[in-house]
């Protein structure tokens, strides 16, 4: 008898849940909207701007409240926006009353927790966008149960998991905005029975296996976007048929194989982007015949990240044809044969970066028509001819790469007039340039320059310069004084030159900010300075093949690890973690101070003319990690 009736609770109990559930759902009122907005309200843990201290309060109509808004037939409470005001808290179970919810808007706040369960009696939601939290969990499964919804923005939490089969359920959704998240496992094919679905974001995640065929069964969508995932396989043929694609967006995965003709006859793309995969084969001769409005297309690189991919051929001369075209990458690939002269159509061009390939022959003139463009990478190529500075009047330019071509020729001395929003300029390693660096450089917005000629005093005029790149070259004469007196320069890279002097002994007094220093084999004399403790910032010291002389100064091991340091200077210093002086004639032991040095890991003193005694400074404490070369001989 017992078991029975245990078997009777165990069917009718939660049967009795389910009524007396929907039983409170038909009951809720303009009341039970209040009451769970001020249980929302208590879990807010922080409010910066008081918003609803203020404005949340039962005194007034709760339609009337900030952020809420009330149907004008119901008078239920239809809409809750408090997007980008700060707040932190939760979401409470209570919130499930709000059953009247069509749209919720909670994105760049610090939200935390997981979602309650309760949100699944939200059956009228239509737009949810909880996006730039810290919501964690699992993605919930209940989602697809709200058969309504339309726009599903959860980007930038701690969601984990795999994305939910049931969202097989639902026949509305257009937007699906998962990017930023921890989300696990595969696409699940039911995504391609989302026949309305027009976005599709799954960036950032740690998604794997293929990309499904059924993909290609969502017809409308229009924003593809899968890039930083563990992806691997092909690219399904079938996303070429997708005629309604805007963006097609698959970088840093692990594709392989070709890419199918049929995605360049999308006619609606305005965004290719396959960087950073291993894709092969060669692009279609009538690249831009299908592609009318097409104003991106990455197959190699940005401004930052290689790729791997390994497209080959010459360049389609119908690339002339996408005259919407922005941003055309396609460096770092196996592309060869010359830059046409069509190039010079794309007028909207505002990036081209084809460096890294075999591209050959003489660099068209008609790059001067490219009056949008503001970066031009060309580097590691085998262009040859005249450098032809002229060519690049384009008033815009930002940022120039040339380096490592068979380019001939010399500086023009009005160079800065030329280029005169000239941010990077990169001229090093052009094996046949000749002259010297013009006298009247004063590219006043100039901060990384690489180039080659003599260097000229009035380079200090580049006061906003942060990054010095002249190695590699046959520079010669006296190291230049006025280099450091560059107050923003990090980075001062001289090494494999003709150069001759000594550093000057306030080195670190006039360029505070300096993090690396590279001066190896230029055939500097003169000793350490001592002031070389004012670099506080100082990561990389090279001076190997030098003709150094003296000691290692004991200021030397004041460069040390930031946590050992006071907390008034702790955030503005860095440790010296490689310190190369090889190959010099330094003397003596090395300095006790030597030892505070306990971040150093690549530490190089050979052949030098130290005593023949092992320096007490060696016995650091964590020596076992450091690269350290040393010989007690010359």
């Amino acid at each position: 008898m017992e078991k029975a009736f245990s078997s009777f609770l165990l069917i009718v109990l939660p049967l009795l849940h389910n009524v007396m559930a929907s039983s409170a759902m038909t009951q809720t009122n303009i009341t039970t909207d209040q009451l769970a907005l001020l249980s929302l309200k208590s879990q807010i843990v922080l409010d910066p701007s008081h918003l609803l201290d203020e404005s949340w309060s039962s005194a007034t109509s709760v339609c009337h409240w900030v952020g809420v808004t009330c149907g004008s037939r119901h008078q239920r409470v239809k809409s809750l926006n408090l997007s980008n005001v700060t707040l932190i808290g939760r979401i409470p179970r209570e919130f499930g009353n709000l059953s009247f919810l069509v749209s919720l808007d909670l994105g760049s706040n610090n939200f935390h927790g997981n979602l309650p369960q309760e949100m699944t009696c939200l059956r009228r939601l239509e737009f949810l966008d909880l996006s730039l939290n810290n919501f964690r969990g699992a993605i919930p499964s209940w989602f697809g149960f709200l058969h309504q919804l339309q726009v599903i923005n959860i980007r930038n939490n701690s969601f984990t998991g795999s994305i939910p089969s049931s969202f097989s359920n639902m026949s509305t959704p257009e937007t699906l905005d998962l990017n930023f998240n921890s989300i696990e496992g595969q696409i699940p094919k039911v995504i391609g029975s989302l026949i309305n679905l027009r976005e599709l974001r799954l960036r950032g995640n740690k998604i794997i296996s293929s990309i499904p065929l059924s993909l290609s069964n969502a017809s409308r969508l229009e924003t593809l976007d899968l890039s930083y995932n563990s992806l691997h396989g092909n690219i399904p043929e079938g996303i070429g048929n997708l005629h309604n694609m805007n963006s097609l967006v698959i970088q840093y995965n692990q594709l392989m194989g070709f890419i199918s003709f049929k995605i360049f006859n999308i006619s609606r793309i305005e965004v290719i982007a396959f960087t950073g995969n291993s894709l092969s084969g060669s692009l279609p001769n009538g690249l831009c015949n299908g592609l009318p409005i097409l104003k991106g297309l990455y197959l190699s690189i940005n401004k930052l990240y290689l790729s791997d991919n390994k497209l080959h051929g010459n360049m389609p001369t119908s690339l002339s044809n996408c005259s919407q075209l922005q941003i055309l990458s396609l460096s770092e690939n196996e592309f060869d044969g010359p830059i046409h002269s069509e190039i010079g159509r794309l007028s909207n061009l505002q990036i081209l970066a084809l460096g890294t390939n075999h591209f050959t022959g003489e660099i068209p003139k008609e790059i001067s028509n490219l009056v949008e463009l503001e970066l031009l990478d060309l580097g590691l190529n085998s262009f040859s001819g005249l450098l032809d500075m002229e060519s690049f009047i384009i008033s815009r330019l930002r940022v120039v790469s040339l380096i490592f071509n068979n380019l001939s020729g010399s500086l023009p001395p009005n160079m800065c007039s030329i280029l005169p929003n000239i941010e990077e300029l990169y001229l090093g390693n052009l094996t046949n340039l000749v002259g010297t660096i013009p006298h009247s450089i004063n590219c006043s917005k100039l901060t990384r320059l690489e180039l080659a000629g003599e260097i000229p005093k009035e380079i200090s005029n580049l006061i906003e310069l942060e990054v010095l790149d002249l190695a590699d070259n046959s520079f010669s004469g006296s190291l230049p004084m006025e280099i450091f007196n560059i107050s923003r320069l990090r980075v001062i890279s001289l090494s494999f030159n003709n150069l001759s002097g000594s550093l000057p002994p306030n080195m670190c007094s006039v360029i505070p900010n300096i993090e690396v220093i590279y001066l190896t084999f230029t055939n500097l004399v003169g000793t350490i300075p001592h002031s070389i403790s004012n670099c506080s910032k100082l990561t990389r010291l090279e001076l190997a093949g030098n003709k150094l002389t003296g000691l290692i100064p004991n200021s030397l091991g004041y460069l040390t690890h930031p946590h050992l340091l006071p907390v008034s200077v702790r955030n503005f210093s860095k440790s010296l973690i490689r310190f190369y002086a090889s190959s010099c004639n330094i003397k003596g032991r090395l300095p006790n101070d030597f030892g505070n040095l306990s971040s150093l890991l690549d530490l190089d003193l050979s052949a030098n003319n130290w005593q023949l005694e092992k320096p007490s400074a060696l016995q650091l404490e964590y020596q076992q990690t450091y690269r350290i070369f040393w010989r007690l001989y010359m």
